[in-house]
């Protein structure tokens, strides 16, 4: 199988994302979509913005169910509250603060660089006063904080990835000693496998077996 990146940043459309370069999100859920309805990943936990997209552990493990092509994403910045229960904090937090503009009105909500992008997103003018806010205009800022969408365009350059996908066969390598099924004497281990496994030392756990299981077998 040809090599390819895996646990690498990923490339997004969108220009905000430079906007906010930096910004570390926690406690959030990544969301991406291929051609079907079905999500070919959704986990919650820890991402990064960039200013070419976004990387950092979500996005590492979101990159490996991926095979090219352009993607739908989205991130769930509240996973923890369902819509009703955020659009009940929101208006606890615009109730509070009534009399400001919607843009100084999120900090309870949303770190602050990402405020500004929140605001060009939602279509409200930034100097709307909360209590003028309408229903609909609360129901589009809350699908955005459930649902922040992101355009997965490609990856950053296999140099920038943390393993590789691809390479020989599993079905060409007898398991139980690493020798190729096609040339006597020739073993492969490591990243030259077509395996790859997500974050949490397991590449470096499948490289060391292997190599200890090639050289007992040599």
């Amino acid at each position: 199988m040809p090599p390819r990146a895996s646990l690498v940043p990923l490339v997004c459309a969108e220009d905000w994302c430079a906007d906010v370069e930096g910004l570390s999100l926690r406690n959030v859920r990544l969301t991406v979509w291929g051609e079907g309805k079905k999500p070919l990943f959704s986990e919650q936990g820890e991402m990064l913005f960039t200013d070419f997209g976004i990387t950092g552990p979500l996005t590492l493990s979101a990159s490996a169910m991926l095979r090219g092509g352009e993607y739908r994403a989205a991130i769930d910045l509240k996973p923890a509250l369902s819509p009703a229960q955020l659009d009940a904090r929101i208006l606890r937090d615009f109730g509070e603060l009534q009399n400001r503009d919607f843009a100084n009105a999120l900090g309870g909500l949303l770190p602050k660089s990402l405020i500004p992008v929140i605001v060009a997103l939602s279509g409200i003018a930034p100097e709307t006063k909360v209590n003028s806010v309408t229903r609909g205009q609360r129901e589009r800022l809350g699908s955005l904080l459930k649902e922040l969408p992101l355009t997965i365009t490609g990856t950053r350059p296999i140099e920038e990835a943390i393993v590789t996908a691809g390479g020989v066969s599993t079905k060409e390598i007898d398991p139980k000693t690493m020798e190729s099924k096609l040339k006597k004497g020739l073993y492969f281990v490591g990243e030259v496998l077509d395996v790859d496994a997500l974050t949490g030392g397991f590449n470096l756990q499948i490289a060391f077996s292997t190599g200890r299981l090639a050289g007992m077998s040599v």
